[in-house]
């Protein structure tokens, strides 16, 4: 008989690629995950990892096994739901993760409505981006994760997760007052192939957005400063060491003097947000509430 527990750490193995990041991921040691991976494999009769200098890769079984853990834990995560439901769960805590702008835009307004309409919910938010914020979801680390559509990201047809869609903002470039296209109603952005760029770090979601949106415009953008905060990425602007993309809803409260904030020429570069839950646990009678005020904020937003 196979164990539902060893299952979920082989699917951190796989997701993680070393015995290590999976342990951390699972708050277990390397050693008590190995020990799991080992009875798995006398469980399956198969070997189903394999190891090497670079870390952790699954064997033709263990992919095979991997592909059924999917729609396994899935049918657990329902199985849990209904269990909710029946027993009323309607008091709980729900954890969600969502990248800082995401929780303004649309986290705190849901927060606040299931005060009025469901006050037994809790809400427990964590900023974190959308790059980290959904392994976490996977790892049971949060149950919600608010998150932005990155290359590499997760697809909407993944096993692992169930998407919902909340909305989609373009980026708006910011310039120094002093510059040259400040004057014009739009910024075309192969104009700005040879200036200095200000932007989020590789990694953060938004970078692959800036970088894609160059890329398409014919030029790779000299990222000269770094920074996650939008707020310094457009004090920097302002102190004209460079120009930048920017989130529109991350330009709300903040201080534009000395720059110019101006929609790009043509297609505007967009982020996508959604929310993400583990396949299965979108009927879980205290989160479906918490996606479906979500839904609600975005399209009041």
């Amino acid at each position: 008989m196979i164990e539902a527990r060893r299952l979920h750490i082989l699917r951190a193995v796989a997701d993680h690629r070393t015995v290590t990041a999976a342990a951390a991921a699972l708050y277990l040691t390397p050693s008590a995950v190995s020990q799991q991976l080992t009875a798995l494999e006398q469980e399956t009769g198969h070997r189903l990892v394999e190891r090497g200098a670079k870390g952790v890769r699954l064997t033709p079984a263990g992919e095979i096994l991997l592909s059924h853990t999917h729609a396994v834990l899935a049918q657990l995560e329902r199985a849990e739901a209904e269990l909710a439901a029946y027993g009323a769960g309607e008091a709980g805590t729900v954890t969600v993760a969502a990248f800082a702008t995401g929780i303004a835009q649309v986290v705190a307004p849901a927060v606040a409505r299931l005060a009025a309409s469901a006050p037994g919910i809790r809400i427990r938010v964590q900023d974190a981006e959308g790059d980290a914020s959904l392994p976490m979801v996977l790892d049971r680390q949060v149950d919600i994760a608010v998150a932005v559509e990155y290359r590499g990201a997760p697809s909407a047809d993944d096993p692992r997760l169930t998407h919902v869609p909340l909305y989609a903002e373009p980026f708006d470039a910011v310039v120094p007052v002093t510059h040259r296209l400040a004057g014009g109603p739009e910024v075309p952005l192969a104009e700005l192939a040879k200036d200095p760029w200000i932007g989020p770090y590789p990694g953060n979601p938004c970078h692959d957005v800036v970088v894609l949106a160059c890329e398409n415009a014919g030029f790779q953008p000299r990222l000269e400063h770094s920074s996650d905060d939008f707020r310094a990425v457009v004090a920097l602007a302002s102190a004209d060491v460079g120009v930048a993309l920017v989130p529109r809803s991350a330009l709300r409260g903040t201080d534009l003097t000395g720059v110019v904030v101006r929609p790009v020429d043509g297609v505007a570069p967009t982020r996508r947000v959604f929310a993400a839950v583990r396949r299965g646990a979108e009927g879980h009678p205290l989160i479906r509430p918490v996606l479906d005020a979500l839904r609600a904020a975005a399209e009041d937003a």
